[in-house]
């Protein structure tokens, strides 16, 4: 049950991770983060690992687009 909530919410964050890569939109991956380390925390409970993958997977395409946006953009 906690693997369907974690890939429930890394479809949501990697959803908005992606509405974010928009120029002008990018401030939009300061909320996207802590959204996909909480669907990680709760992915590392489960027995099953593609929750935490999907959810990690968001984090890092945030992390990413923050980096070449030098912050904000």
């Amino acid at each position: 049950m906690l693997n369907f909530f974690s890939v429930l919410w890394g479809i949501i964050t990697l959803l908005l991770a992606v509405i974010s890569f928009i120029p002008l939109l990018g401030w939009g991956n300061w909320f996207v983060i802590p959204l996909a380390v909480v669907g990680a925390i709760i992915g590392a409970f489960s027995s099953k690992r593609s929750g935490l993958y999907l959810n990690i997977i968001a984090l890092l395409l945030a992390m990413f687009r923050l980096m070449i946006g030098g912050g904000f953009i």
